[in-house]
């Protein structure tokens, strides 16, 4: 049985503390076991605080989200910006340690909603330059006990990492235990012909999951093959947790830049709550 997650995104943006008091026993009400904590900019949150709260309501805190707007880029960007964007990851592998999150996911190689054509000798020199960036920020999370999860996405939001393929050939040479992959399911419905072949290639890289429906909903309101997939997860001997990603369209922000123009379910909370339902359903064998 897979831990079942969710994100603070659905209801709220920027994460704070009082943001996080108010949600954390709704979240456990629903059934979930952890949430993913997003860090849009260094101090939104207290760790200490934040661990607190998720002890005394018996949830995990499954990963810290990094936010990578334009400007924190490790590729195709000057030394300043690289260093922002390297400083700005190893504060988010010290929020982790300190909150007891084991990794740290997001697309952390180009600001989202960045894109560009390349040749193929540009892509690879791109590519050179992503190891380079995160090799510090990897090693800083080694010693933490933290695992980067690096997250392609959709070919509207990057032309740099859209597919586990590209993913696994741009890590290549970085030590797989701290740096592994985040799978979405929305980009990969997007990107890849199937979601099971990528499970299977990305194999012990995978570091964390997240789901949705395919238009970012409730997990099982859409077309998406859930028995496959979840089988391919467990065939890649993954044991992490499931963690529903969706945005509320009530933050202008994020409603933008995640696109979200109509209401995605009957209500925010029946995106977690039937969610966690299905997956629920989907992960527990009969008794």
């Amino acid at each position: 049985m897979f831990p079942i997650g969710v994100n603070t995104w659905i209801w709220e943006s920027p994460l704070t503390d009082d943001t996080l008091a108010a949600l954390a026993p709704r979240i456990r009400g629903f059934g979930a076991d952890a949430i993913e904590l997003p860090v849009e900019e260094p101090g939104d949150w207290d760790p200490a605080a934040a661990r607190k709260v998720l002890d005394d309501h018996g949830l995990a805190p499954a990963a810290v989200i990094a936010v990578i707007p334009p400007g924190r880029d490790l590729v195709a960007a000057d030394l300043p910006t690289v260093t922002r964007a390297q400083d700005y990851l190893r504060h988010c592998v010290d929020v982790a340690a300190q909150v007891g999150a084991p990794v740290v996911a997001g697309p952390m190689y180009a600001g989202v909603g960045r894109t560009w054509r390349m040749d193929p000798g540009e892509r690879a020199r791109h590519y050179a330059e992503l190891r380079a960036g995160l090799a510090p920020v990897a090693e800083h999370a080694r010693a933490a006990g933290v695992r980067l999860a690096v997250e392609p996405l959709n070919r509207y939001e990057t032309s740099l990492l859209n597919t586990v393929a590209q993913a696994m050939e741009a890590l290549d040479g970085l030590p797989a235990e701290s740096v592994g992959l985040a799978l979405d399911v929305y980009h990969m419905n997007i990107e890849e012909h199937d979601l099971i072949g990528p499970v299977g290639a990305a194999g012990s890289r995978i570091a964390h999951v997240q789901v949705c429906a395919n238009d970012r909903g409730a997990p099982g309101a859409d077309h998406l093959d859930w028995p496959g997939f979840l089988t391919a997860l467990r065939d890649a001997n993954y044991t992490g947790p499931l963690c529903i990603e969706s945005f509320t369209a009530h933050n202008a922000t994020i409603a933008v830049a995640a696109s979200i123009w109509r209401p995605l379910a009957r209500s925010q909370d029946a995106i977690a709550a039937d969610g966690i339902a299905f997956l629920r359903r989907m992960t527990v064998p009969p008794s």
